[in-house]
């Protein structure tokens, strides 16, 4: 896209926030009946977020079991997490329970295949398809992701994970095996999870496992890594093992199971940090260097200008071959989206010799440091639309399911998140308009389902539909109010929040009548 025809974008999105903010910042009063008769609706975790039983049944270390038990999560760890390797039949039933239409889960790799390549584990596999078969059973279909931040440890201390071009085989070679097991029952297979930060938070900053970089652009210190051309490398070995396991998909399974492959992207709103042609252009560059770094070769098979541009030989060429087995190699966008950022112009950073990803962008994300504390995430519901906007006119409109979208409360909040379901209110409210507006989503996922173990808060923070009591040996779920609403919405009553029903901090259930009974 030409500078021009970029800021003229920018300038177009900027205006189409703040119309779409004012529209539905209130969330209005729409009902499931809204959305087409296909559209899925559910709810998601992932492996080390919920299973436990960390040393059960064959399961080796993963890389996010090390970056844990090195103290990098507050503290906490997924040893036990929610127990759901044990109780995911009590699990399934509150789904059940809550209406939903959809599970998205993912599979521990070292579980499955405990050295990340060679046999499979027998019990390993047992579980997944317990779990796989009393999710059909009742009536919930499962999706699946088969990486999210957990690559097997042996892998890591093999040969650097995902550095390595090694790991292109091996993860094929894992997806084959989910393929062939699960395929028959399983439809939706995401590759791996937002792609985009696991490769400059693991690679560049160093905020997530393997925890690897180097000064001056450590957020956690680290005696390894090189965060001036480790996120690129870890990003096209990425894009190529997705890419070979969506080559294998087509080639050995689409013909008889009839599935969906796909790959996850983490997503936000950009906000101008002032209204200048500096900042908004600067908009463009950031979604550029997080969306368009993945988007840009799964549309055309290579990496956009810009970032060949900035980046130099910093950043790794596809052969021939790669770029024609990258295109085209999704049925699928997950979008993960949870809030926005202000952006401003950064472009004097390209004037440096030292650079990383975020300084090659020549664009400066503000209040990053915020994502790391326990605060609320502010509600921002255009910010989705915007995303959605985003992808509809500058990635060909791709279908797209919303798979991570919810609200972070501090791990003591009551069960009456009444700020959980305002946001929720408002952000499903936004995906409608969407709908209305063009957009090809297909679906829509609460995170999560069970207050879980998080990547960068552990137990410092929660995002669940369903508390956890920790303090109870049996580790018993307890619905609050927004798997409540939630539930309602899904039963096909309205939703509004005005009104009849006006949500307060501090009201109870009893002040909220028959809706939440």
């Amino acid at each position: 896209m030409k500078p021009e025809a970029c800021f003229a974008f920018s300038l177009l999105l900027c205006i189409l926030s703040f119309v779409v903010g004012v529209l539905v910042s209130g969330g209005g009063d729409y009902n499931r009946s809204d959305f087409p008769v296909d559209f899925v609706f559910g709810s998601g975790t992932s492996a080390y977020q919920v299973e436990g039983a960390a040393d059960e049944d064959g399961r080796t270390p993963s890389i996010w079991d090390t970056f844990a038990h090195a103290g990098f999560a507050h503290g906490g760890n997924g040893d036990v997490a929610c127990d759901a390797y044990h109780k995911y039949k009590e699990d399934v039933q509150l789904m059940v329970e809550t209406g939903l239409d959809a599970y998205r889960f993912s599979i521990s790799w070292s579980r499955l295949i405990p050295n990340g390549r060679g046999p499979v584990n027998p019990k390993g596999l047992h579980y997944y398809n317990n779990l796989i078969n009393e999710l059909i059973t009742n009536g919930i279909q499962p999706h699946v992701t088969l990486h999210n931040y957990d690559l097997p440890q042996a892998l890591e201390d093999d040969y650097e994970g995902w550095l390595s071009r090694h790991v292109i085989k091996d993860f094929t070679n894992y997806a084959d095996v989910c393929f062939r097991e699960f395929g028959d029952r399983v439809k939706y297979w995401t590759t791996v999870n937002e792609p985009n930060v696991f490769a400059k938070g693991s690679y560049g900053t160093g905020i997530s496992p393997p925890q690897r970089c180097s000064p001056p652009f450590c957020m956690i210190p680290s005696s390894k890594g090189n965060s001036t051309f480790e996120p690129y490398l870890a990003a096209h070995h990425i894009l190529l093992a997705h890419s070979s396991a969506v080559r294998l998909y087509k080639r050995k399974y689409r013909e008889q199971q009839h599935g969906f492959v796909g790959i996850s992207l983490y997503t936000f709103g950009t906000v101008p940090q002032t209204n200048t042609e500096k900042d908004r252009a600067a908009c463009e560059r950031i979604r550029t260097f997080n969306f368009g770094w993945f988007m840009e070769p799964l549309l055309h098979g290579d990496y956009p200008n810009l970032m060949k541009e900035n980046a130099g030989t910093r950043i790794p060429a596809f052969t021939t071959r790669e770029s024609e087995q990258v295109k085209g190699s999704y049925d699928f966008i997950g979008i993960i989206h949870y809030s926005k950022f202000n952006v401003s112009d950064n472009s004097d950073a390209l004037k440096t010799t030292l650079r990383d990803i975020s300084a090659d962008s020549g664009a400066k994300i503000l209040g990053v440091e915020d994502i790391l504390g326990d605060a609320e995430y502010p509600m921002a519901p255009w910010a989705l639309q915007e995303v959605l906007e985003t992808f509809k006119t500058l990635y060909g409109n791709p279908p797209m399911f919303i798979h991570e979208n919810g609200q972070r409360t501090v791990s003591n909040a009551s069960l009456q998140d009444v700020s959980r379901v305002q946001y929720l209110h408002g952000y499903i409210g936004s995906v409608l308009d969407s709908l209305r507006n063009g957009s090809n989503v297909k679906g829509y996922f609460v995170w999560s389902f069970l207050d879980a173990f998080e990547l960068l808060d552990g137990y410092k923070s929660i995002f669940g539909l369903y508390s956890v009591d920790r303090n109870d040996p049996e580790l018993r779920r307890y619905p609050k109010l927004s798997a409540k609403w939630y539930k309602q919405f899904l039963n096909g009553s309205r939703t509004s929040l005005v009104g009849d029903i006006e949500l307060k901090e501090g009201s109870s259930l009893a002040s909220l009548g028959h809706s939440f009974q």
